[in-house]
């Protein structure tokens, strides 16, 4: 998580809608803007949410009536990718009904926000040969807001670790903006190994199998912008794999097999094992001082699908700059 001085949006107001964790909170609040509703159907997760920032989100939104969520300046929304029907010839607001993608637009409709920010897998933008991003897309312009829309990987914003999503920054037409601008690259200059715990902390995680091989680049040095395989396990397959923590890290995932499932194997200092849950979410942009769930299951689940906080922040700070730009 980036460390935020200015405190560009203060006096702004937000909601979380499929909250998870709570990436989007903290991105959001360490500009100073304000929470006024969550809503998370998992109930780990709201465990987890309400344990970090002392209220309860609501349930399935699905449930909840538009009328009944607060006004609020800037929506922001990890939802899950669904499959859209595209019998019909709108391709709009009708089209999105049936999806979760629809409760967003439904409270957009009610509530007018200023500004609609939604995070989704990479293969969102692909989805249908693109015709699910169009269906959004065509929903917010029929709601009178712009659409941008950017494919961005951590691995750009300072995080080594693999893991690329679409990012829609939507601003309603009554402010006048012009395209958005999605944050710059900057060159990687951390890998793995600067986010690891002490040996001494993870030696439960230690995986010691006959069946492991390792390659010649077992002592790899620090050069890569890519993961580094360096062994296997069992035969190879997913979750069976060992990388060099000199490299990046494999993309963090809430499922899978594999004796290094979620995580992916590491050869540490002579060791091989996974990840700890705080190595994870250090790969999430989540601060050590964030409470993670009490159940490393729950907690690597949670993190796999969670957002990168960093690239949040970096996002957040450009929609900063246009909101004051307008006031």
């Amino acid at each position: 998580m980036i460390e935020i001085k200015d405190k560009t949006l203060r006096g702004y107001t937000f909601i979380d809608l499929f909250a998870g964790m709570g990436g989007f909170r903290l991105a959001l609040e360490s500009f100073g803007a304000k929470c006024v509703y969550s809503s998370e159907w998992d109930r780990h997760a709201q465990q987890t949410y309400r344990i970090n920032f002392g209220d309860m989100p609501d349930g399935d939104i699905t449930q909840v009536d538009e009328k009944d969520i607060p006004v609020h300046d800037i929506l922001c929304a990890g939802f899950p990718c669904q499959a859209f029907s595209i019998s019909g010839k709108q391709k709009g607001f009708d089209d999105s009904r049936g999806t979760l993608f629809f409760d967003v637009a439904r409270i957009v409709k009610e509530k007018r926000p200023s500004v609609v920010f939604l995070e989704n897998v990479k293969n969102f933008a692909a989805h249908d040969n693109g015709n699910t991003l169009e269906i959004v897309k065509n929903t917010f312009i029929e709601l009178e807001y712009s659409f941008d829309s950017a494919v961005l990987s951590s691995l750009n914003y300072g995080i080594p670790q693999k893991r690329e999503r679409i990012y829609m920054v939507c601003f309603s037409k009554d402010l006048k903006i012009g395209t958005f601008s999605f944050p710059e690259p900057f060159e990687l200059n951390r890998y793995l190994e600067d986010f690891l715990l002490p040996n001494d902390e993870v030696k439960s995680l230690i995986v010691e199998r006959d069946d492991l091989v390792l390659n010649d680049k077992a002592s790899v040095t620090r050069n890569s912008r890519s993961t580094i395989r360096v062994g296997t396990v069992g035969k190879g397959g997913q979750g069976e794999r060992i990388y060099s923590p000199k490299g990046i890290a494999v993309t963090l995932s809430a499922y899978g097999g594999g004796v290094f499932s979620k995580t992916g194997g590491y050869l540490i200092d002579g060791k091989t094992r996974k990840l700890h849950p705080r190595e994870c979410a250090r790969l999430m942009g989540f601060p050590d001082s964030y409470k993670l769930h009490p159940s490393d299951n729950q907690a690597y689940k949670q993190l796999g699908n969670s957002v990168v906080v960093d690239v949040l922040q970096l996002i957040a700070k450009q929609i900063a700059e246009v909101l004051n730009c307008c006031n």
